[in-house]
């Protein structure tokens, strides 16, 4: 939309005179790169922002603390970065996430929603610089420390208060189902081949393991964010910054959130990589593989109902086909996979952003936060939703332990009695004819009814150890 004379105001930055919308919070920086970055809809989320606007209103208190800042200007900026956090400005931060490399353009961006309102809190009007944007608001600050932090907080949030819960709650009801499941036996599956048997419940408690394993790898993702670049300024020097300016913030953003939030201890690998970034983005994109084995094999599982394998039943949330009528789908598990190729995906955005980190700064920052945050997102409403919609509703069949006695694979209790060829012999001839294992081996050996019982009990193969059948043979 283009702007009349009356439609605008002007405002100024260091490279001069701008006009930017009349309702606008934001000034001259924020509009030059509203002009010079047309290029898509992605924004910056909401938990971004919101650690944003924390970041600023800790840094104004503690400029007070520190003798920096005028209080009366650092209060005004505390309640203008309030509003930030509470999302009331959302509509003024408007900058496309393919912008500059370090995004400064959103810092500034900040810096002028925050500076204009508070100009206004103070009697001023939106121009004014009663509170100006670099001189207080920034006061001790870069962007090149401002946004790395932004990234690492808003992930360890999303993280700790969203994803993890999630996979709490998945985990839990994958436990529940494998402890129901226990009792069930049915047939293994190595190489989409017939294996030995195992239990439906061990099956789910494999998951239950991926997904716990999973919140382990978060904790140590949270762990990786909780360290952040604030106080190395422009370059990892901190110059122009108090010395004990980002250690204070740090404190503060801890108490705020409920996580520790701690100042690196080497400020230069902090703003010129991204590499705690590109490691949490790692465990993300682990959590996606496992989740996406999850989902797969809980639609071959319930594949059918009738020419598949069909060993569970998925709940039916809606019709499957536009043109088969009864058709259901496993559509939860299809969307949770293709949440997972998402984050996967964004995980290799994320990795060729860490590889552009020259010299002092890395300049793919804003990219960057963008995957990670939707990564931790999509995960969190998925894991929800598999969660919901499909793994507390899954019923086992009669189809898994019907299948147990024509399986091939229990000729292996065989082979410590009568030795592997032999086994494998009348595995053969079962195949060939038909016929199931215990038949075969009734005509092919010498063992009794009640010894074919025990050593071809599929329960018992289920369990470690030699219980299957004798060590002799």
């Amino acid at each position: 939309m283009t702007n009349t004379v009356d439609e605008t105001r002007i405002e100024r930055d260091s490279m001069g005179e701008m006009r930017v919308p009349i309702n606008a919070y934001y000034g001259a920086s924020t509009q030059r790169a509203v002009l010079n970055f047309p290029i898509s809809d992605l924004r910056f989320p909401r938990e971004f922002i919101r650690a944003l606007g924390q970041i600023k209103q800790a840094a104004a208190q503690t400029n007070v603390e520190l003798g920096t800042v005028d209080p009366q200007i650092a209060n005004a900026i505390v309640q203008a970065a309030q509003e930030v956090i509470e999302g009331k400005l959302d509509d003024h931060f408007v900058l496309d996430i393919f912008q500059t490399g370090s995004g400064t353009s959103t810092n500034m961006n900040a810096n002028e929603v925050i500076a204009n309102r508070a100009s206004e809190l103070l009697g001023g009007s939106r121009g004014s610089r009663k509170v100006h944007p670099n001189d207080h608001v920034n006061f001790g600050q870069s962007s090149n420390d401002v946004i790395p932090t932004a990234i690492h907080l808003s992930a360890l949030l999303s993280i700790e208060y969203d994803l993890i819960p999630a996979l709490q709650s998945l985990q839990q009801a994958l436990h529940e189902k494998a402890d129901a499941f226990m009792p069930i036996v049915k047939t293994g599956r190595t190489h989409l081949q017939d294996a030995t048997p195992v239990r439906l419940g061990q099956e789910f408690l494999g998951y239950t393991g991926q997904v716990e394993r999973g919140i382990a790898r978060m904790r140590h993702a949270r762990g990786e964010l909780a360290e952040v670049a604030l106080g190395g300024t422009a370059v990892g020097t901190g110059v122009n910054t108090h010395p004990e300016f980002a250690a204070r913030v740090c404190r503060r953003l801890s108490e705020m959130n409920g996580v520790e939030v701690r100042e690196t201890s080497n400020h230069f690998q902090a703003q010129s990589t991204l590499d705690n970034i590109v490691e949490a983005s790692g465990a993300l994109n682990t959590l996606a593989v496992s989740l996406m084995k999850v989902a797969n094999d809980i639609r071959w599982l319930g594949s059918g109902p009738r020419a598949g394998i069909g060993e569970i039943e998925l709940p039916a949330v809606q019709p499957g086909s536009s043109i088969m009528p009864g058709k259901v789908n496993p559509v939860i598990a299809e969307s949770v996979c293709m949440v997972c190729a998402q984050v996967i995906g964004n995980h290799t955005t994320i990795t060729v952003a860490g590889q552009s980190g020259n010299f002092e700064i890395n300049v793919m920052m804003p990219v960057a936060a963008y995957n990670l945050l939707q990564s931790i997102r999509l995960l969190a409403a998925s894991a929800r939703n598999f969660t919901e919609q499909c793994i507390k509703g899954l019923q086992a069949t009669s189809k898994g332990p019907e299948m147990v006695e024509r399986g091939l694979a229990i000729c292996t209790s065989l082979a410590p009695v009568i030795g592997y060829d032999a086994a494998a012999a009348i595995s053969k001839e079962a195949h060939k004819t038909g016929k199931t294992i215990r038949e075969i081996a009734r005509e092919k050996t010498s063992l009794s009814e009640e010894e074919l019982d025990r050593i071809l009990d599929p329960a018992s193969m289920t369990k470690p150890g030699l219980e299957g059948g004798p060590a002799g043979g």
